[in-house]
């Protein structure tokens, strides 16, 4: 009877715990929505091409091309943002610094496509329908050679918002998540070995970032 006491003891003590970790881990899973399975907030047509690596004036790029096409009822900015991140360093670098201007205008005539826009001139309002569509480039410097794996992020791409408030802070400490196209990359190893052509893609889905 003694014996029984004791584990039931153990028990009482045990069962709070693991009701404060299952409740801890709904809140951490509550950071995290995932985006509407039916967009409810304006969402433009996004076509993306290969991540490629390619070499101007003896310095290695990652260049991405896209279309993007207004299907909604209603001409709106289109302000993309475009960043990315290695698994091996994990720094993230948006798209277009430390980028010349000398070096995107070559990239654009090398492409040979007289509507391909580079990350500045495409910003502005995209007109409804097909007949309206942009293209356009984004760049980045390879300042890491070994980046491992890759992901890009890329935003502005549709309307829909959600706010996270995480667990123990105040209603003024809510976090604004923007659905966001995630592009994951597979690591090829020394980014100098490959001196042209696409890197593999893994995975492409819609997340809340």
């Amino acid at each position: 009877m003694t014996q029984a006491l004791a584990n039931l003891s153990r028990l009482v003590l045990v069962v709070p715990v693991l009701l404060g970790l299952l409740a801890g881990g709904a809140g951490m899973m509550a950071l995290a929505p995932e985006p509407d399975p039916v967009p409810r907030r304006w969402q433009f047509d996004a076509q993306f091409g290969d991540l490629k690596i390619t070499q101007v004036a003896g310095k290695s790029y990652l260049i991405l091309t896209y279309k993007v096409t207004n299907n909604s009822g209603q001409d709106l900015l289109f302000a993309p943002s475009f960043e990315m991140v290695g698994s091996e360093d994990t720094a993230i670098r948006r798209s277009g610094r430390g980028v010349p201007a000398d070096v995107t205008a070559s990239l654009l005539r090398s492409l040979n496509d007289p509507l391909l826009e580079d990350q500045i001139g495409i910003i502005g309002m995209l007109q409804r329908g097909p007949e309206n569509a942009r293209q356009g480039l984004v760049v980045w410097p390879v300042e890491n050679t070994r980046p491992g794996k890759i992901t890009i992020f890329a935003s502005g791409f549709s309307g829909e918002t959600a706010i996270v408030i995480p667990p123990g802070s105040g209603a003024d400490k809510g976090v604004t998540l923007r659905k966001t196209m995630m592009r994951e990359y597979a690591d090829i190893g020394d980014l100098s070995l490959k001196t042209d052509g696409p890197l593999p893609m893994n995975d492409a889905r819609w997340i809340m970032r």
